[in-house]
């Protein structure tokens, strides 16, 4: 299968994004675009710069890194790990004063929420944004809850969202009696709802955000339900596209959302890796479309793709669905085993790798003067029901420390 290889490495090549919009680094931000390129490595005095701004803060700061990260970034992570996990870290390091959040927006105003007063969550690059996230808008959400009122169903509907999601939605899911969900939890996410309104034989309905997939996947592949129950409510057509008798009869209504990554990964890239790798074993996150997970021989999280791959004897031969990043790091990982990524075209995270070491030394440095650059801050009133809702997720059962 034409794959990319974890430890496969290629030139760099300039992009019209620049660090900082300076336009100085015509090489900062490569790795942005599909097919992206590797990180070049990185420069050693940028190295230096940052070993010596994070020596000289100390204990004032904590640098938390998302598992799809560079390496360059992840090497000064104090803690690597998924979204949840992260802003949990940061609410669990109280006398840090400066968190400086190597991840993505929706992820940095987690960490706001759950950190105290006294601190502040820094994003290295504003740009670093989740374009899952970004397609559910609140205005969207309140249309799209208005509807179900009028359809009749508002009162029979538990709102259950990703992490993924802004702070706003994720207020918009506490003050409609909702909760959070990570990917390693939304089958108990997903069954307290149904509960909420009588059991998932009864009448009651999920409005699931913003990733049809990991609803899908949760409902059908976690639960044993059918398809059928499903439909899809597109934020660019009156009623979401549906008519109210389709409303009325769904069970899951699943928001019109994708991951850019995940939602590559197909059919035929499985099929080709069963049939150019003998043995192989496929491995998904459940953001990818339905007809991936349900061939797949494994499906997780990121913490469980690790996990996974890390409890695999020497020369396991796996593909793997999921962000480029985390896939190029465990090949470097586990040399013993065979680590491909599930797809014949590279395509990075673009947001992600905005956060890249000139930003992250330009982060460091500005603190180390006495600058705080690029702080998140959650309006203390869409905190406090997005709180609501995160609190109703710890209330859940089980896990719920990844995603």
């Amino acid at each position: 299968m034409p794959s990319v290889s974890a430890t496969t490495q290629s030139s760099p090549k300039p992009l019209s994004l620049l660090v900082l919009g300076q336009g100085n680094d015509p090489h900062s931000e490569r790795g942005v675009e599909c097919p992206g390129d590797l990180p070049a490595p990185s420069d050693p005095g940028l190295v230096a710069r940052a070993r010596a701004a994070k020596e000289a803060l100390g204990d004032k700061v904590f640098v938390l890194g998302h598992h799809y990260q560079r390496n360059e970034v992840i090497e000064f992570a104090d803690v690597t790990g998924d979204s949840f996990k992260l802003a949990k870290e940061a609410a669990a390091r109280p006398d840090a004063p400066w968190i400086v959040f190597c991840g993505v927006h929706f992820m940095a105003e987690s960490a706001d929420i759950l950190t105290n007063d006294e601190q502040t969550v820094v994003l290295p690059d504003l740009a670093a944004g989740c374009s899952m996230a970004d397609m559910a808008a609140l205005h969207q959400v309140e249309d799209c809850w208005d509807d179900l009122v009028e359809a009749g169903v508002a009162d029979v509907t538990v709102p259950v969202t990703y992490m993924n999601s802004s702070a706003a939605i994720k207020a918009f899911t506490g003050r409609h009696g909702g909760t959070i969900c990570t990917s390693s939890n939304a089958r108990t996410a997903l069954t307290w709802a149904f509960d909420e309104k009588g059991g998932v034989e009864s009448e009651g309905k999920v409005l699931f955000l913003p990733d049809q997939h990991l609803g899908r996947n949760t409902w059908a592949r976690d639960l044993g339900r059918d398809l059928d129950d499903c439909v899809v409510w597109d934020p660019h057509q009156p009623m979401g596209g549906l008519t109210p008798q389709q409303i009325r009869d769904a069970r899951m209504i699943l928001w019109r959302g994708h991951c850019s990554v995940h939602g590559r990964f197909s059919v035929d890239a499985v099929e080709t890796a069963r049939r150019e790798i003998p043995g192989v074993r496929v491995i998904v996150h459940p953001e990818c479309r339905n007809e991936v997970v349900s061939i797949a021989d494994e499906v997780g999280s990121t913490e469980k793709i690790i996990k996974t791959v890390a409890a695999a004897p020497p020369g396991t031969k796996w593909v793997v669905g999921t962000e480029l990043n985390l896939v190029q790091r465990l090949g470097q990982m586990f040399p013993e085993q065979e680590i491909s990524f599930l797809e014949k075209n590279v395509c990075y995270c673009s947001t992600m790798n905005r956060i890249d070491l000139p930003h992250l030394v330009w982060a460091l440095e500005s603190l180390v003067e006495g600058r705080v650059v690029n702080p998140i801050v959650v309006d203390p009133e869409v905190a406090h029901w997005a709180k609501v809702a995160l609190d109703q997720m710890l209330a859940l059962p089980g896990e719920t420390s990844k995603d």
